[in-house]
Parts: C-alpha cells; sequence; structure tokens
C-alpha cells in the first residue's frame, strides 16, 4: 500500500485529495492545524519540524508520496503568515522528507500552487527573491513592506512553483517525480473568504474563467491523484493548470 502524507488535509483541495487517494488504496497521513493524524502549525518553522519529525515516525522513514496542499489566501490576517505558510511551509517540508521518498515506491511529489503565480511582475518581487534565498525573516519583511495580501499571496505562489521546478531537477536522478498543479478558483473555504471581503469581492467575483464557474475541490482532486499516480510516471518537473482557461485568457501567446 502507497503510503501519502497531504498537508492541509482537513478541508478543501486537501480534504478531496485525501479522500481520493483513499479510495485509490493509499494509505493516507493528513496534516493540518486540526482533525488531522497530525496536527502541526506550518506558519512555523518549530511546526515544521515537529511535522517532518510525526511523519517519518508515521512511516517509518518511507514514503511513497507528498502532495503540499495547506496555504493561505489574501485573506490572511498578515502578508508574512502568507509567505510563510504557503512557501517556507512547503520548501521546509520537501527538504525534510527528501529522503524518505527517496527510499519509497515510484515516489511523487504535488505542490498545490495557483493561476495567480503568472500574474505579471511577479518574478521582480523582493520577497520572492528573499523566498528562493531561503531568508524567511527577509521574505515576511518584505511582504509585510509592501502592504499587499494578494501580492504575498500570488508571490509566494511563484516563489513555490520555482523552488519545485528547481528541486524536481535535482531530485529526477534520485527517482522522484515532482509536479506543480496550478488551479484557479475553486469552490472551497479560501475562496468564499475572498468573495466576502470588501477589498477583494468585486475582482474576485469578475474573474471568470472561460468555461464559465469555478471548479470544485474535487475537480481539482481528480488531477491530483492523477499525477501521483503511474499513469502519469513520465509527468515530471511541469506545471499543470487546472483552471477552466484562466491562464489561456490571462496570457494567451505564453506557454
Amino acid at each position: 500500500m502507497s503510503v501519502t502524507v497531504v498537508t492541509g488535509s482537513a478541508s478543501g483541495i486537501g480534504a478531496a485529495v485525501r479522500e481520493q487517494l483513499k479510495q485509490a488504496g493509499h494509505r493516507v497521513i493528513g496534516i493540518d492545524r486540526q482533525h488531522a493524524d497530525i496536527v502541526a502549525d506550518l506558519s512555523k518553522a518549530e511546526g515544521r519540524r515537529a511535522a517532518v519529525a510525526s511523519v517519518l515516525d508515521a512511516c517509518g522513514g518511507v514514503l511513497d508520496g507528498l502532495v503540499c496542499c495547506a496555504g493561505l489566501g489574501s485573506t490572511a490576517p498578515s502578508s508574512s503568515l502568507i509567505v510563510s505558510v504557503n512557501y517556507f511551509g512547503v520548501s521546509e517540508l520537501l527538504e525534510g522528507l527528501g529522503d524518505a521518498l527517496a527510499r519509497g515506491s515510484k515516489p511523487a511529489a504535488l505542490l498545490i500552487g495557483s493561476v495567480a503565480s503568472v500574474h505579471p511582475g511577479m518574478d521582480k518581487l523582493p520577497m520572492v527573491e528573499a523566498m528562493l534565498a531561503g531568508d524567511e525573516a527577509g521574505a515576511c519583511a518584505q511582504a509585510e513592506a509592501m502592504g499587499m495580501p494578494h501580492a504575498a499571496y500570488a508571490g509566494s505562489k511563484y516563489a513555490m512553483t520555482v523552488h519545485g521546478r528547481r528541486k524536481a531537477v535535482e531530485w529526477g536522478p534520485r527517482g522522484i517525480r515532482l509536479n506543480v498543479l496550478a488551479p484557479g478558483a475553486v469552490d472551497t473555504p479560501l475562496l468564499q473568504a475572498s468573495l466576502a471581503d470588501p477589498r477583494y469581492g468585486e475582482a474576485t467575483r469578475k474573474f471568470i474563467a472561460p468555461l464559465g464557474r469555478n471548479s470544485t475541490p474535487d475537480e481539482i482532486a481528480s488531477v491530483a491523484c492523477f499525477l501521483q499516480s503511474a499513469q502519469a510516471s513520465f509527468v515530471h518537473g511541469t506545471v499543470v493548470f487546472v483552471d477552466g482557461g484562466m491562464d489561456a485568457m490571462s496570457r494567451p501567446d505564453r506557454f
């Protein structure tokens, strides 16, 4: 039986991924701040270390899959919190669980990014440079100084995607596949919070995919489970947009 870790497993996309992987026969170890196999706060370094230690104990040091779904949106309490969870809550789990994945059977990791990561200018943000340099304090300070939570969200997802693609090149020779899945608007508590926010509600309602609707968590989870499966055995280091055509609408000549 494949053993797969899913972060953010208590709600939204993470909960849907957890259930679909279970239905596919995986043993799933869920991580979240509550209602999970491993309760951990991925916004803090000590929480990430505790999560890694608990996973290694639960899987005996051998892991077949990792799906990083935990993330915060632009309505989070602070921009620095978005950076800490969305980037460092992913990069440090990848680092801590890499050896366990290398011991697994046909191991695969998947990072849940966002179509927001391709918004123009994300690669120029100083906080992105700090994230990719592993400087959490500096990245958080830059994010707070900007005072733009939506940029902290998009920038953190951009940095996470770049880190994932770089890590895929490093991990390929170790036999570990790694991909990024970039959803558009998904009917989750995260989206509902944005819709209800006076700062972002109108823009969120107007940002409609060419298919004319938002996706469901199960639709995203179906692609996530495919990417983790043997059917995707040569899919590695790529970004898969599951966004109803939002990326094509935003930048049709770039791909």
